[in-house]
């Protein structure tokens, strides 16, 4: 039962109070046989060669949940760990799209966050894309999972790896203070944030960054959205052309993501994907990244505005930009053409 109700737990990812709907691309497969998988996998892995089709076809067409009780199977089959044998016959790209579906949603946006923050030299651009784009409860399961598996708190990683304002609106993020969605629209508070965003930048020399992350960081979604709208009576420019006018840098970037989730989470990432596929190559890490974490969340949404905004469809853009096997485990979590 224990795995009906954790899938079942998975079902409802919310930004707040009520459940999000979900949008995935890949789901649950019916008639589900976990042993026949793990068999297909065990020889598909032993060919000479590596059948990285066969690998393709059945890890990115099931859900996590199902891709669990497969490497159970496979290590009472093979005696060894499904993940190690993949290491060894995968590498590259695929490599690392394929390790990312071992993981659940949350257990690899905490092994992202904790890769951008190893070693040398931080990886702003992962760390800004996942934490300001990521629903507070999205963000409550990654805290949770990050200390599980890395013994360590997310809050004292980034503290340690950022400075600055930059650190300062990260880690009210990652406090996960926001408030919950209400039913009651407070106009008279939508007019004092909207007044406060103003008076704290475009009005004044200088910016108040502390008053920008606060409201930035503590109102709920929905309250912001109207706090946004609401901004454009008191200054001349808009709230993303204030911020880009007032900051800078990393903190430019962060209140940019911010901004841009909060009027739509899933065109930010039809955006990043369109961007990361401009070049003529692609940049992998960041066309895996989105597929991966989002591909049981909204990917399907994703794709849509995608499709909306760029007047072509995310399938035939990877198909264009990648190649080989990683090309159609990316096509396959994509999940169709539009």
């Amino acid at each position: 039962m224990a795995l009906v109700s954790e899938f079942l737990g998975q079902l409802t990812l919310s930004y707040g109070g009520e459940a999000e709907p979900i949008y995935p691309t890949v789901v649950p497969v019916r008639d589900f046989d976990p042993a026949k998988d793990a068999a297909r996998l065990e020889t598909a892995i032993k060919t000479k060669g590596v059948d990285e089709q066969t690998i393709i076809d059945i890890l990115t067409r099931r859900s996590y949940m199902q891709r669990r009780e497969i490497a159970f199977e496979y290590e009472r089959i093979a005696k060894k760990d499904l993940i190690a044998a993949l290491k060894a016959a995968l590498s590259g790209s695929l490599e690392s799209l394929m390790l990312g579906l071992m993981k659940s949603t949350a257990q690899y946006d905490a092994s992202e966050l904790k890769a951008s923050m190893k070693g040398l030299g931080t990886d702003e651009e992962t760390l800004i894309e996942i934490v300001c784009s990521r629903s507070n409860e999205e963000l409550v399961d990654i805290k949770k999972v990050y200390k599980e598996m890395f013994k360590k708190e997310l809050e004292k990683d980034v503290a340690g790896d950022t400075s600055g304002d930059f650190a300062k609106l990260l880690l009210s993020l990652v406090q996960t203070k926001r408030d919950e969605p209400s039913n009651v629209v407070d106009y008279e508070k939508i007019d004092e944030d909207a007044r406060s965003l103003y008076e704290a930048g475009v009005k004044r020399k200088g910016t108040d960054v502390a008053t920008w992350i606060t409201i930035m960081s503590k109102r709920s979604v929905p309250h912001l959205q109207k706090v946004f709208e609401r901004y454009k009576s008191y200054s001349p420019y808009d709230m993303k052309e204030s911020i880009r006018k007032e900051v800078k840098g990393d903190l430019e970037k962060s209140f940019l993501t911010l901004v841009e989730c909060f009027e739509n989470r899933q065109l930010y990432f039809a955006n990043r994907l369109s961007e990361a596929m401009k070049s003529k190559g692609a940049k992998e890490k960041v066309v895996t990244r989105i597929l991966v974490s989002r591909c049981e969340v909204d990917l399907m949404k994703i794709r849509s505005e995608f499709k909306k905004q760029h007047k072509r469809s995310l399938y035939q853009t990877i198909a264009e930009h990648t190649k080989g096997d990683y090309q159609n485990a990316l096509l396959s979590l994509c999940g169709g053409d539009d």
